[in-house]
């Protein structure tokens, strides 16, 4: 009997004596804990999406923010992740209940962003309360994702890893899809402000339906000296995810410098309309629905270890791409290709990563690396931005472009002589020893 038997009592039998369209609906959501799990990812990443559109339009339309002030409003969203990752892998991993901490995160979530319509309507709302409010949802959103990993792994057999996570990233797909049009719809609708009220809500849903799972989670780690960093000591140690966190670091290291100069580069030397340029970056969320729908198959044919390659390089390459638009109509079919192309890499790489990590991560220090591995991942995305900033500046566009697109490519050569591509299948998940007890007199959070 699989866990998945045990925990909803319909398994792979129950499902060949349903009906055709029970057999069509992916195993995993048979099971009532999955699916509310699922159900709650997707829905606050839809409300995620409207809210990466409706916050800057609230300090642009609302508040008249210059460009220098739109710049402290994004690296915002970005340094708790830089500055809080670590410690809050290492209190998730010794506290436990990583269910209830993610409850809180949403509830937390949800009051933040509520409070921002409520100055709107008083009349009081500043661009320091939008900067609070960012930073803020940002720090709760640290501590919702390091708990998330040790969720998923107990949630999901280890054999429907890839399965899982195709899932959970092809709803994410998904939203990008239909979330910038909600939150356009929306605007219209209402005054922006008002509009984030529909995050809010999407994060009390989340709340609920992880209210209404109850999985058997890890123990909390024995507490000791340094296991706040202990999380980094071990992505160290460990030869597949330190080539897997060298090779997505890298990648967005060099992802970001195109992102910070795309817009300007398309408007400015394309002469692209806004409305050309809309549809150009929605291929990109029509991409990732194929990749999500094609990294299965890709890594039952080829491997999973090389599929996360494929990914890691298919992610980039398109963006060669951008360096080589020319003329408007010439130029808009590279970028709509580089854009799609792109979305369908970025899946592949997530999908598998996300299965390579719940597979080699040990369930003790699993809050701990994903601290460790998001501090660096999320903390290179700023300095991407100011890369490009600065590489614009001072070379022109184009010759920018082409720097980012070529390291960014490069990043597969963190992984290329790693074990990673030799990695045909997911390996048994291998539990981790337990730290040793604290000194007497230790607090537990020395680094």
């Amino acid at each position: 009997m699989t866990a998945l038997d045990t925990r909803s009592g319909t398994g792979p039998a129950d499902t060949r004596a349903a009906g055709p369209l029970r057999r069509r609906i992916p195993e995993l959501l048979h099971d009532p804990a999955f699916r509310r799990y699922w159900t709650g990812q997707t829905v606050s990443s839809l409300g995620d999406q409207v809210t990466l559109l409706v916050i800057p339009l609230i300090a642009a339309t609302a508040l008249h923010a210059d460009a220098a002030q739109m710049g402290y409003l994004s690296a915002a969203g970005y340094l708790p992740y830089l500055l809080l990752s670590l410690h809050a892998g290492g209190w998730a991993d010794r506290y436990g209940h990583r269910r209830r901490m993610m409850i809180a995160a949403d509830l937390g979530r949800a009051a933040v962003l509520l409070t921002v319509p409520f100055a709107w309507g008083a009349g009081l709302l500043t661009l320091w309360q939008l900067y609070a409010a960012v930073l803020l949802t940002g720090a709760l959103s640290v501590l919702f994702n390091v708990c998330n990993p040790p969720l998923f792994v107990a949630l999901v057999p280890a054999d429907q890893y890839l399965r899982g996570n195709a899932l959970i990233n092809g709803s994410r797909a998904a939203t990008y899809v239909a979330g910038p049009g909600l939150g356009g719809l929306l605007v219209q609708l209402l005054a922006a402000p008002l509009t984030l009220v529909a995050d809010a809500l999407s994060f009390l849903a989340s709340a609920l339906f992880l209210r209404r799972i109850d999985p058997v989670e890890p123990p909390p780690a024995a507490s000791g000296k340094g296991s706040t960093a202990e999380g980094m000591r071990w992505i160290r140690r460990d030869p597949v995810i330190r080539a897997a966190l060298l090779g997505t670091a890298t990648v967005n290291l060099f992802t970001f410098v195109v992102s910070a100069l795309f817009v300007l580069y398309a408007t400015r030397e394309l002469g692209f309309s806004a409305g050309l340029l809309g549809a150009v970056l929605s291929a990109a969320a029509v991409g990732t629905l194929l990749g999500a729908a094609l990294t299965g198959r890709l890594a039952a044919r080829i491997g999973v270890g090389p599929a996360f390659l494929f990914g890691l390089v298919a992610f980039p390459a398109p963006l060669l791409l951008v360096p080589l638009a020319g003329g408007s109509t010439g130029g808009a079919a590279l970028l709509f290709g580089a854009e799609f192309l792109s979305g369908i890499g970025v899946m592949i790489l997530d999908i598998t990563a996300g299965s390579i990590f719940a597979a080699c991560i040990p369930n003790a220090l699993r809050s701990r690396v994903q601290g460790a591995y998001q501090a660096v991942n999320f903390g290179v995305r700023p300095v991407g931005s100011l890369l490009g900033g600065l590489l614009g500046s001072t070379l022109g566009l184009r010759p920018a472009l082409w720097i980012a697109a070529v390291g960014a490519v490069a990043s597969g050569l963190w992984v290329l002589f790693s074990p990673i591509p030799r990695m045909r299948e997911l390996p048994e998940p291998e539990p981790a020893p337990e730290a040793a007890p604290a000194p007497a007199g230790s607090t537990g959070t020395g680094t």
